[in-house]
């Protein structure tokens, strides 16, 4: 027997229009003005109380135009009188040594392995004393472990250190061989690159 699949008793209502999804994209409008004019206010507020705070002298205009209409000589400086830079770092930086971190340590030693490595010469310094006998007791322990050490003494400043330091060695996975059995034995050592 045939069937009517058609709901006689229920009327059937038109779906209401959603009122919330126009007002969704005031809401992000606003929130996006309230972003951007936030900090070019603050920014504005924190401009003009820095101005505030450091009084700049302001002269009259009648003065300024006086000024203007005297003008005065300016002596141009000597060439005797200009200095030379005080500064002499520009020669004592490419005599120094760079500190190598340990990221760039394995950076290296890549590059090593790629056949990309630099030519140059790295050192390693274990320790730093004051006093000459806690720096070879350190040396003692380093040729008790078969490394060879030497210590050198630089000057800081009115004080005199005693450093101890072990290489040159050329190729960095020698480096990294060295520096991990020192580790194991308690000992850590500051990686540095010299150039030849």
């Amino acid at each position: 027997m045939a069937r009517d699949y058609k709901h006689r008793g229920q009327h059937r209502t038109q779906p209401k229009p959603k009122t919330g999804v126009p007002a969704a994209w005031w809401n992000w409008l606003v929130l996006v003005l309230v972003i951007v004019v936030f900090p070019v206010l603050l920014l504005k507020w924190c401009g003009s109380t820095q101005e505030s705070k450091s009084p700049t002298k302001q002269t009259p205009p009648k003065q300024v135009a006086d000024q203007v209409k005297t003008p005065t000589k300016t002596k141009s400086p000597e060439p005797e009188a200009i200095d030379e830079p005080r500064f002499d770092f520009y020669t004592i930086l490419p005599e120094k040594e760079v500190v190598v971190p340990d990221y760039e340590i394995k950076t290296r030693v890549r590059e090593e392995r790629v056949g990309k490595a630099k030519s140059t010469q790295y050192l390693l310094q274990a320790g730093s004393f004051r006093e000459f006998a806690d720096a070879d007791r350190l040396r003692a322990k380093l040729a008790l472990m078969g490394i060879e050490s030497r210590v050198e003494k630089a000057q800081v400043g009115d004080v005199i250190w005693n450093r101890v330091k072990m290489g040159p060695y050329e190729q960095m996975s020698s480096v990294t061989t060295i520096k991990s059995r020192l580790k194991d034995n308690g000992i850590d050592v500051m990686v540095t690159e010299i150039s030849h």
